[in-house]
């Protein structure tokens, strides 16, 4: 069972970068499709991007494409989230998420496994 800790949110100006990283640990990293989420105060979990298993497919939400990067180093049992001209509207819990299945996902229900988020706060 893989274990999930995600780190490098904190409180940016708008316009501002920053990268998230999600650690694994407890599994074989390179079985696992990974997944973005994130959560605003008061709103659902929504998607934000996601990665194959070897890192060659990578998926975005429409409204942050141009803006985010995901990525992932196997031999490092990390993925990566690489978010740019952030905007206040990005604030929220950002969470990483594993999955077994050789589908790659974007709804939060098809992943089994979750870190316990990271806060991003975009100030205006």
């Amino acid at each position: 069972q893989v274990q999930l800790v995600e780190s490098g949110g904190g409180l940016v100006q708008a316009g501002g970068s920053l990268r998230l990283s999600c650690a694994a640990s407890g599994g074989t990293f390179s079985r696992y499709s990974m997944g973005w989420f994130r959560q605003a105060p008061g709103k659902e979990r929504e998607f934000v991007a996601a990665i194959s298993r070897s890192g060659s497919n990578t998926y975005y939400r429409d409204s942050m494409k141009g803006r985010v990067t995901i990525s992932r180093d196997n031999a490092k049992n990390t993925v990566y989230l690489q978010m740019n001209s952030l905007k206040p509207e990005d604030t929220a819990v950002y969470y990483c998420a594993a999955d077994m299945s050789l589908v790659v996902h974007r709804t939060f229900a098809e992943y089994n496994y979750w870190g316990q988020g990271t806060q991003v706060a975009v100030s205006s």
